[in-house]
């Protein structure tokens, strides 16, 4: 989805690619697929800790709950950004005795913090933004701040194309949730921009109701984002479509005439490793099976970046 986007949202980041990340093409490259990480993680520190500022002291200007909450919750997204940072560092760190398949799933445990920092932040504002309805107090009006907001919005929107544009490309389950988190926050903004403006003509606690609006957005994100994280780190039913794809392959064999018991296993993006059992003809040389099993198994690497076990199961001919 993202990857295929033309839209100008994603011009700047393509050009700051280029610029900060040598041999950008070759992301199968553990240090190219940290770099995307790095970059993307920079990036939503600086966006993010400007949207802060500026969001807090108009929040305290024009005396807005939901202007200052939605502000901390841009602070959450700072930190969701160093947690993309951590992560890649972690994640890159070579098989060990104890992790003989890598340490990948850093990166699902980040984007499981991300969604627990989410939730978190979501349900303070919830408790804020009760107290502004039961006691609702006047949002001031302010052209600079409307201009601050939709300003946020329009950053939000890059950020959202931005981290899903780089999940996209590295196959990263952290920016993609950071991605849903960012376009989360635009919608979050709309609403806080309308309650200001229906503050000007209404004393009903707009304010307030936008603030629990917001919240309650905010931990439905944080849930949602934790529990595929959760399916990762557990093991998850194997997309159909790459099940499809991995018996598209092997069938591509003129000895195959059957498979059973696929079983993928996910230790994090571009480390999957899987077996399958193919049916073959008794009669076949066993010499010429294994050549053609190890042929299919580079084919699936190569196709699909799978590391794949073949076992062939001889069986008479029906």
């Amino acid at each position: 989805m993202y990857c295929s986007s033309d839209s100008e949202g994603l011009v700047l980041i393509k050009l700051l690619i280029k610029r900060f990340i040598k041999d950008h093409q070759n992301i199968t490259d553990i240090d190219v697929r940290e770099s995307y990480s790095l970059l993307s993680g920079f990036i939503g520190i600086a966006c993010n800790a400007l949207l802060f500022l500026a969001k807090v002291i108009t929040g305290l200007l024009i005396n807005s709950i939901a202007v200052i909450s939605d502000a901390f919750n841009n602070l959450s997204d700072l930190g969701s950004s160093l947690i993309i940072i951590f992560a890649a560092k972690l994640g890159k760190r070579p098989p060990d005795p104890e992790h003989p398949h890598g340490h990948g799933r850093y990166e699902y445990i980040a984007t499981l913090i991300v969604s627990f920092i989410i939730f978190a932040v979501g349900l303070e504002l919830l408790r804020g933004s009760f107290g502004k309805v039961i006691k609702p107090e006047k949002v001031i009006y302010s052209t600079a701040s409307i201009i601050i907001l939709v300003i946020s919005i329009i950053v939000k929107i890059w950020m959202f194309f931005y981290n899903g544009y780089i999940g996209g490309i590295i196959d990263s389950s952290v920016n993609r949730a950071t991605a849903l988190d960012s376009l989360n926050d635009a919608v979050a903004t709309s609403s806080i921009l309308i309650g200001t403006l229906l503050g000007r003509v209404s004393d009903f606690p707009f304010d307030g109701i936008m603030g629990i609006v917001i919240s309650v957005l905010i931990m439905y994100t944080g849930f949602s984002i934790a529990k595929d994280s959760v399916n990762l780190l557990l093991g998850s039913s194997p997309d159909p479509e790459l099940i499809k794809k991995i018996n598209s392959i092997v069938f591509q064999s003129e000895c195959v005439r059957g498979t059973h018991d696929l079983k993928i296993h996910d230790y994090g993006p571009g480390k999957i490793f899987a077996s399958i059992h193919a049916e073959i003809s008794y009669e076949d040389s066993i010499t010429d099976i294994h050549s053609e099993a190890g042929r299919i198994q580079e084919r699936i690497k190569e196709e699909l970046g799978i590391d794949i076990v073949i076992h062939m199961d001889p069986a008479k001919d029906s």
